[in-house]
C-alpha cells in the first residue's frame, strides 16, 4: 500500500466514484490552458464545476489537487498512460 500513500501526498482529495459516475474525455483548453472537460456523455463543464462534481463521486479515475488556492482535477495512476488528464485529445469551448 506504500503506492497508495504516494498517490495521497500529491493530492488533496480521493473521492470514491459512484457506479454510474462519468469518465472524462477531452480537455477544453483556452489558450493553452484547461478551462474545461468533456464528459462520456459528450457534457461540457468548466473547471470548478468538474471538482465539484469529482467530489460527489460523479467523475471516475479522479483525484482533487490544489495550486494556491485553485482546485484541479488530476488523473489517478494505473499504471496506462493512455487515460491520463493530459493525454486526452483538446477541444475548443465552442464544440
Amino acid at each position: 500500500m506504500e503506492t497508495k500513500g504516494l498517490i495521497k501526498n500529491t493530492l488533496d482529495q480521493i473521492p470514491d466514484a459512484q457506479p454510474n459516475a462519468k469518465k472524462i474525455t477531452g480537455l477544453v483548453k483556452e489558450s493553452g490552458r484547461v478551462t474545461g472537460y468533456q464528459l462520456s456523455d459528450n457534457t461540457i463543464i468548466d473547471k470548478e464545476s468538474a471538482v465539484q462534481m469529482a467530489k460527489q463521486g460523479m467523475i471516475s479515475g479522479v483525484g482533487i489537487a490544489h495550486r494556491k488556492d485553485s482546485e484541479y482535477l488530476k488523473s489517478l495512476p494505473n499504471g496506462r498512460e493512455n487515460d491520463n488528464l493530459g493525454n486526452l485529445p483538446s477541444i475548443s469551448p465552442e464544440n
